[in-house]
């Protein structure tokens, strides 16, 4: 599938999802990561949701914490569409498939688009439980939802503008770089020093690839990440699934509280 093609079954996506909500468009179209769900509990007021398999092109997520749901919800006056689940390249999907939710609300007229996601710190100061502002990501997935020559922009993916709204919604937040691998393994104690020394402050196994076409189609990214797990230790200890998952769930309410406050802000 080239770009247009995949451009073109979102915007059928996009025409489904609004006319199911009675929505004339979004503002800004939020997808939510590994055990983010729940957050959007404390977001804003739904108003409808759907499984996004009655929607063309998507497929339900297989990975654990994450929802096959999709939100049509009222953020203030902000129209937003909620996403409280993705899928990932290592559930056997290719690039488009990935990418399918951010094209979808960007094709129902959301010019902003907020990712999350849960992430493995690489630095000894980043605490389990913190969400962290992406500043920019290293995409080390060797892939693209990008075909052909459609050559894109990204020195300014996460733009200052909207990681000071993050700042001014919280400012304790801090901010790095993820780099996006494409699991589902995790690293060897030589790939985590690679990474390390390369720059990367978080490793996660999302985020890349849907900020890369949302920029291509014009939206602006703000990226969170919190921090499930320390992936330094990891090295010593065995990684615990339902103990990263579990970190994120237990901050649900401060992390849709979050989210709100960020788009109110916007």
């Amino acid at each position: 599938m080239r770009t247009a093609e995949a451009k073109d079954l979102a915007a059928e996506a996009a025409e489904e999802l609004k006319a199911r909500s009675g929505a004339d468009g979004y503002d800004a179209v939020v997808v939510l990561g590994s055990g983010w769900a729940q957050a959007a509990d404390y977001l804003g007021t739904p108003d409808i949701e759907l499984d996004v398999i009655d929607l063309p092109g998507f497929t339900e997520p297989t990975a654990a914490g994450h929802s096959p749901k999709v939100r049509s919800m009222w953020v203030g006056a902000k129209r937003v569409a909620v996403f409280l689940g993705r899928v990932h390249l290592y559930e056997g999907h290719d690039p488009m498939r990935v990418v399918h939710a951010v094209r979808t609300g960007v094709s129902a007229g959301a010019r902003t688009v907020l990712l999350t996601g849960s992430a493995g710190s690489l630095r000894a100061d980043y605490s389990v439980g913190q969400p962290i502002i992406v500043r920019d990501h290293i995409n080390l997935t060797a892939t693209s939802p990008l075909v052909g020559p459609d050559f894109v922009d990204l020195t300014g993916a996460y733009p200052q503008r909207l990681r000071d709204v993050a700042h001014a919604a919280d400012p304790t937040l801090a901010e790095g770089v993820y780099a996006t691998v494409s699991g589902p393994q995790f690293q060897t104690p030589a790939e985590l020093g690679m990474l390390r020394a390369g720059g990367a402050d978080l490793v996660g196994q999302s985020m890349a690839l849907e900020t890369i076409a949302a920029v291509e189609m014009g939206a602006e990214v703000l990226a969170l990440a919190m921090v499930s797990n320390d992936a330094i230790t990891a090295v010593f200890e065995p990684f615990d699934q339902e103990a990263a998952l579990e970190a994120v769930r237990q901050r649900s309410p401060r992390l849709g509280e979050l989210l709100n406050a960020i788009l109110m802000r916007l």
